[in-house]
């Protein structure tokens, strides 16, 4: 009974953002409006149901139109209905949703980053109007079909193919570890033409074309994962998105996502590290809270150490973004920096609330199992090592 009452206690307590450094300061009104509007929304509408759909496996379909009323599907996009952030303001939106659960700010990110921002950066005035005003509402669904499952790392091994049959393209393959792919209404796909990767637009229920839900996850549980399978699937010729041709439009689109990681990692990070700095100070053992010891001091001192340098890093990526100066690599760093950053956070908070960390009464063991995936998609901890390798050496140890 006495820990049933620490429990709901603690979990009582309004969340507060760890900001050692005043680094609020170097926000425009602006971007603190945004951040704050979503970390307030996160707290009043998501926290509460978050821990029953990461249980039953589920993702809460229900706030997709609040996500669309809020600006956050394609907020960085200009026109089309989507609100046109600043590059700092949509990271920070990030930020708040993934400090609720990394699941939900991979759904905006896949909407916003790898669906939304291909169709209005290499479509066609046509296919932006079709899809774009739909899914800054939250309408129409997108997911990202790259990934298969004998080619993560290396995605220009890919098997799945198009094939040009003159009126229109047959496609065959299959991706899998797909984010939103058994509810989207339509699939961003690259397949090989003639050799070529291209983009594709693939419709819900184009014949053919089948999803099927991955199960049984440890990881990302508040998060449709799906395999998506292509068995001569006829697409219309004005579904392929001719602004690109190569690796370059999904690694552009991937890009665009690793960005957004970069400050949700973060927001998981100051998370755990606010649960673990209350719990320590409500804790009680030799007669006296656990924050006074050396030992729980020394964990909380390294969380937001390295917290305070994921923001600082996060905040001068979004600057670069906005000044055009921004190149891959660096998004890479960030993006391998914060992750890493986070799940150490993760296992340090952990550790100072002992055998309590293990259950879901907690958060700690969700944000720590859904960095387990953070860490690996989008490229991996060692993939981004040897892209910042390769700019800083001029040399490529990737083949």
């Amino acid at each position: 009974m006495v820990c049933r009452l620490f429990y709901l206690e603690f979990n009582m307590s309004p969340f507060k953002a760890a900001d050692f450094y005043a680094i609020d300061d170097l926000f425009s009104e602006e971007e603190r409006m945004a951040r704050d509007t979503v970390r307030e929304w996160v707290d009043a509408e998501f926290m509460p149901i978050i821990e029953e759909h990461n249980r039953n496996a589920t993702f809460p379909h229900e706030i997709i139109p609040q996500l669309g009323e809020m600006g956050l599907l394609g907020a960085s996009l200009k026109g089309y209905g989507c609100a046109g952030m600043s590059p700092v303001a949509y990271g920070l939106i990030l930020q708040e949703l993934e400090r609720g659960d990394s699941g939900l700010r991979s759904f905006v990110s896949v909407q916003g980053s790898l669906c939304m921002f291909p169709i209005h950066a290499y479509g066609t005035e046509d296919q932006k109007e079709k899809w774009l005003p739909g899914m800054a509402a939250g309408e129409k669904i997108g997911c990202f079909g790259l990934t298969e499952a004998d080619y993560g790392s290396n995605p220009d091994g890919m098997l799945t193919r198009a094939e040009d049959k003159g009126d229109h393209y047959l496609v065959n393959g299959s991706k899998y570890w797909i984010t939103n792919g058994c509810i989207a209404d339509v699939a961003i796909v690259s397949a090989k033409l003639d050799g070529v990767v291209r983009l594709f637009l693939v419709e819900k229920g184009t014949p053919g074309f089948s999803t099927n839900t991955i199960k049984n996850k440890f990881s990302l549980r508040a998060s449709v994962t799906s395999e998506l399978v292509f068995e001569d699937v006829k697409i219309p010729k004005e579904n392929i998105l001719p602004g690109v041709e190569g690796l370059k439009g999904p690694l552009s689109c991937l890009s665009s996502a690793r960005f957004g990681i970069a400050f949700g990692a973060v927001g998981s990070a100051m998370a755990v590290y606010d649960e673990a700095l209350r719990y320590s100070k409500n804790r009680i053992q030799f007669d006296r809270p656990i924050a006074k010891f050396q030992l729980v001091q020394n964990k909380l001192v390294w969380m937001v150490n390295e917290i305070t340098k994921g923001q600082l890093l996060a905040w001068r990526l979004g600057r670069m973004k906005e000044a055009g100066t921004l190149h891959h690599s660096h998004v890479s760093l960030a993006k391998r920096n914060n992750c890493w950053m986070a799940l150490e956070c993760c296992r340090l908070t952990r550790d100072v609330l002992g055998a309590n960390g293990i259950t879901d009464e907690y958060q700690v063991m969700r944000h720590m199992c859904n960095l387990e995936s953070v860490i690996t998609y989008e490229g991996t901890h060692d993939i981004h090592a040897l892209i910042v390798g390769r700019e800083i050496t001029g040399e490529s140890a990737l083949m």
